[in-house]
Order: C-alpha cells, then structure tokens, then sequence
C-alpha cells in the first residue's frame, strides 16, 4: 500500500470513528456533517472526498460482507451439505462482529434502529441474496433462472442472519452471535438439504 492510499485510509477510518461515536451519542438525525467533519478534524469538503453522505458513512462496512460471504460459499468443499455450506459463509460477517463486539455492536444497533440506514442495510442483503443464489447454483449444478432452490436457499441464510443481528442488538451483545447462528442454522437445515 502506497503512502497515500494509507493516508487514506487514515482519514477515512477517522471520519468512521468520529461519525459512529457522535451517532451512537447523539442519534443519527441529530447529527450533521459538518459536526463529523469537526470531529474528525477535517473540513465538510474533505468529508464529501471519502463519503457522499452520513448514511454512507455507517453502511460503509456493509459493502465487503456480502462479497465476503459469496468468497467462504465459494471456498467450501464442494460435497459439503448446503445447510454447512452456507453456515459457514453467513458465519464470516459474525466471526468479524465477535471480533470487534463494542464497535459492531454501535453501527449493528444504529442500522437496525434508524429507518433510512436500515433501507440501506435490506438493499446490500437483495444484492447478497443475488450474489449467494448464482454461487450456490454453479455448486449445485442447478438453473437459478428456472430452479427456486438457490435463491430459496440463499433468502433463508440472509434471514438466519438477519435474526441473529436483530437478537444480538437486542441482547446489547450479551448473547453471542456465533452460538445464535448454529441455532437458527438447526432450525433451517432439515429445509435447506432436502431439495
């Protein structure tokens, strides 16, 4: 990485921090850019470089999940039952919230809690669902223009996750939510490997 993508990067992760934390004070339509700006120690100007909008900002992180999600369905074994398979793959973004609990937790509970990022956050689940239907198509071999199963399959794997965000947020991250999603992935599996 070259010294200004790493620059960057910096102001990017600073404009990040400062919009998350004042959010998570202040409410999200409480808060302004210009006072993101101000408290990342740049100017509006320098904001509108990085992001286009606050919301921008918060659904940042959203945009590598559902790339991350298609690459671990596409990295298991081939044999491997669906139900594991996708498991696996909604499990990444999870491991990644685990990992860093009390930050995800602030941008999981302000997406689900506002109404415009919450839109946002439904928009890159149906790009998901896309993405994870065509890859569990070519895995089995199946037709997803004619077959319902891969984006039947996928739906049900974006809404087990969907519940596990909804259930850690309001457990304010006291359940967890690798244990969450190896219960709802018991509930779904029976459907999920019987086509």
């Amino acid at each position: 990485m070259s010294m200004a993508e790493r620059k960057r990067q910096l102001v990017s992760n600073e404009l990040t921090e400062a919009a998350l934390q004042l959010l998570a004070t202040k409410g999200f339509d409480a808060v302004t850019i210009d006072e993101i700006a101000t408290a990342a120690g740049v100017s509006k100007r320098t904001f509108f470089r990085y992001f286009a909008s606050k919301e921008d900002v918060v659904v940042q992180f959203l945009a590598g999940m559902g790339v991350d999600i298609r690459t671990e369905l596409a990295a298991r074994p081939p044999e491997e039952r669906p139900s594991a398979a996708l498991r696996y793959a909604v499990g990444v973004p999870l491991a990644t919230c685990t990992a860093h609990s009390e930050r995800a937790l602030r941008v999981v509970r302000l997406i689900l809690r506002t109404p415009a990022l919450h839109a946002r956050f439904l928009e890159h689940q149906a790009r998901w669902r896309d993405d994870l239907a065509a890859e569990l198509a070519g895995r089995l071999g199946l037709d997803p223009g004619s077959d319902l199963y891969p984006r039947l399959a996928a739906g049900m794997a974006l809404n087990a996750f969907d519940a596990v965000l909804h259930r850690w947020s309001g457990s304010d991250g006291a359940e967890d939510p690798t244990g969450l999603i190896d219960r709802a992935f018991t509930v779904i599996a029976p459907a999920l490997d019987a086509a």
